[in-house]
């Protein structure tokens, strides 16, 4: 795929992923124009401020629950690049018509209006919150893998294809738990903290935004991709960034789940295990050409991939490395 030809569009482009995103795509893959589309015009403002401004990029304010702004926005786009959401489980739980209003419904606005311009591929951000899902923000994700998914039988003459990536928590991403327990320990020194038995899967803004770059590039249309990624404790975590800090536990909060699935038992008997990565096919459909069992093995029937019984883990000393630059960015104001 060459990206130099490509006119590249991302929803959510002022976000943590957004912006990594537009960093890595100008620096090294070039599209002939890429589309920051957002709603938000003084995030916009602040990323120009903050050195992205290339004369390959467009910055766009819209929101994607405006269908007619989408369709304006992806007139001549070749690839949309879909990470707009509400994302924050206790906002999602009070505000639920908003998680609907944004994340189901702006999802198949964009779906919509990319098989009535013709985009030529879509790929949408998931969480492995939309894994049997316990939150509204889960279940608003789960239906916007369904949505996106399954508009690959809407294809219609532009034979538009669509794709999710579906992974876990982004280090020092906005929402994230880093910068909280870092403002925790210059604060009163005391680490608030909801079950020591949680755990997470875990992966670098970096690590997400090639992930998606990568399977953009080898998507057929109706894949879930899933990530091989590390878990951590996090207690652990909060040892790595204050050892000496007393740790409080809070309880779990409404909708928060002790333990996270990136692929259910369920999706077990259409899942293909790469090397670094697994691909959930989609289930009878019959725009799908398959031929990832030639690339990979399908996994065991009643497999699962939960961050408790991952057999990849980061120790404390992997995890302080992890959280150093983190670290630095905080102490420089950089990170709040």
């Amino acid at each position: 795929m060459n990206w130099k030809d490509q006119v590249v569009l991302i929803t959510g482009g002022t976000g943590s992923f957004g912006k990594a995103f537009t960093k890595i795509m100008l620096e090294e893959f070039q599209p002939a124009k890429l589309i920051v589309f957002s709603r938000d015009e003084l995030k916009q403002h602040e990323m120009r401020v903050a050195g992205f401004d290339h004369p390959n990029l467009r910055y766009f304010i819209g929101d994607v629950r405006d269908l007619t702004r989408l369709e304006r926005a992806m007139q001549a786009v070749d690839v949309v690049v879909h990470a707009a959401a509400l994302k924050q489980v206790p906002a999602c739980e009070y505000n639920p018509m908003e998680a609907v209003k944004t994340n189901i419904l702006g999802s198949s606005n964009v779906v919509d209006a990319a098989l009535d311009t013709g985009v030529k591929k879509v790929m949408a951000l998931s969480t492995d919150k939309a894994v049997n899902p316990v939150n509204l923000y889960g279940a608003t994700k789960l239906a916007a893998e369904k949505l996106v998914i399954q508009s690959n039988a809407y294809a219609g003459k532009y034979a538009t294809r669509l794709s999710c990536v579906r992974y876990g928590n982004v280090v020092g991403s906005r929402g994230s738990v880093v910068p909280v327990f870092l403002r925790q320990r210059s604060n009163d020194g005391k680490l608030t903290i909801t079950d020591e038995r949680m755990t997470r899967f875990w992966l670098s803004l970096e690590q997400g935004v090639r992930f998606v770059i990568r399977n953009i590039e080898q998507m057929q249309g109706g894949e879930v991709f899933v990530p091989k990624i590390p878990s951590m404790s996090v207690v652990d975590l909060a040892n790595a960034i204050a050892p000496k800090a007393k740790l409080e536990m809070i309880g779990v909060r409404p909708g928060e789940k002790l333990h996270e699935l990136l692929i259910s038992r369920d999706e077990s008997r259409s899942t293909v295990e790469m090397d670094d990565m697994f691909v959930v096919q989609p289930v009878e459909a019959f725009w799908f050409g398959g031929g990832w069992q030639e690339m990979g093995q399908p996994v065991p029937d009643g497999f699962r991939y939960s961050s408790a019984e991952n057999p990849d883990w980061l120790d404390v000393e992997q995890i302080r490395q992890i959280i150093r630059p983190f670290e630095e960015a905080f102490a420089q104001g950089k990170l709040t």
